[in-house]
């Protein structure tokens, strides 16, 4: 089945297109089931357990990124890199020291 365009985008205050994020979490009236749907105009959502469309929209939660977890993935990338060069450096000299031998 094709989505057409329009569903995909919005439009902007110009009327450029830009893209939306058309994922809802809902709550099933019928049976409790919380769940997140993808919505489409012309598509209501349905509940994946009872197959109900009694649902309540609920706020969407989001992501956030907070001072610390950016320091923390920094901090591993560092890690990271400086064993990288520690090992490459080591090579190196492994290098350079079997070349020495075989000159002389």
């Amino acid at each position: 089945m094709s989505v057409a365009r329009t569903e995909l985008f919005g439009t902007d205050a110009a009327g450029y297109p830009r893209p939306t994020m058309p994922l809802f979490d809902f709550h099933c009236r019928a049976c409790g089931h919380e769940f997140e749907a993808l919505v489409r105009p012309g598509h209501p959502p349905m509940c994946p357990s009872c197959q109900s469309d009694d649902l309540e929209r609920q706020l969407s939660t989001f992501a956030m990124k907070t001072r610390e977890q950016t320091q923390a993935r920094a901090d591993v990338k560092r890690k990271k890199e400086a064993h990288t060069a520690r090992r490459d450096t080591a090579a190196m000299d492994r290098e350079i020291l079997a070349h020495r031998r075989e000159d002389h």
